[in-house]
């Protein structure tokens, strides 16, 4: 069984996101990742993989909306602590070199949308956040992507190919994990 998404996870996506950050990076080991929004699937996948390739992990999310608690055991109970859970966005982008964001209302939470829109609003990735970043900071978006919610205009065109290269990767980290599978 091969785990293409769940409400908890999303690991297919985070091996593609790992291989946009290398192309782009060389490293992974020793990078600041940074998520920034809803503690969900993503935001899970994210803590979990960047620290299991020696990346730091900082993730911000609003008060009642953390990773899973099982997550975040894991994450705290890694070997270097290299993981902070922060309430602002500002605090857990500065000194970043990769920034993550994911849609603040996910499939299955449409009905919960509007609401999300005002709790979630202090958690865009914009020029101002990005500023507190490190200066050649990548941008992540696991996509379809709300333009002028959980990323401004300006800051998701200007970081495009980056995010789509990221969506081409989906197709080859996926055969690379058919590959693995099918060795045997």
């Amino acid at each position: 069984v091969i785990n293409g998404l769940t409400d908890f996870c999303h690991p297919c996506q985070v091996l593609a996101d790992l291989l946009t950050i290398r192309e782009h990076k060389a490293v992974l080991e020793g990078l600041k990742l940074c998520y920034i929004g809803d503690g969900n699937n993503m935001a899970n996948s994210l803590i979990v993989g960047g620290l299991k390739v020696g990346m730091e992990v900082s993730v911000a999310c609003p008060e009642g909306y953390d990773p899973d608690p099982r997550v975040l055991d894991f994450a705290r109970s890694s070997p270097d602590h290299r993981f902070t859970l922060v309430r602002t966005p500002q605090e857990a982008a500065a000194g970043a070199d990769v920034v993550f964001t994911d849609v603040w209302a996910s499939m299955g939470q449409e009905e919960e949308a509007k609401a999300r829109q005002a709790i979630f609003a202090g958690y865009q990735i914009n020029e101002e956040l990005l500023a507190l970043a490190k200066p050649d900071v990548m941008i992540q978006h696991c996509l379809p992507a709300h333009r002028g919610e959980e990323i401004t205009e300006k800051v998701f065109e200007d970081h495009a190919d980056e995010i789509f290269e990221e969506a081409e990767n989906r197709l080859h980290a996926q055969k690379a994990v058919l590959v693995t599978l099918m060795k045997s």
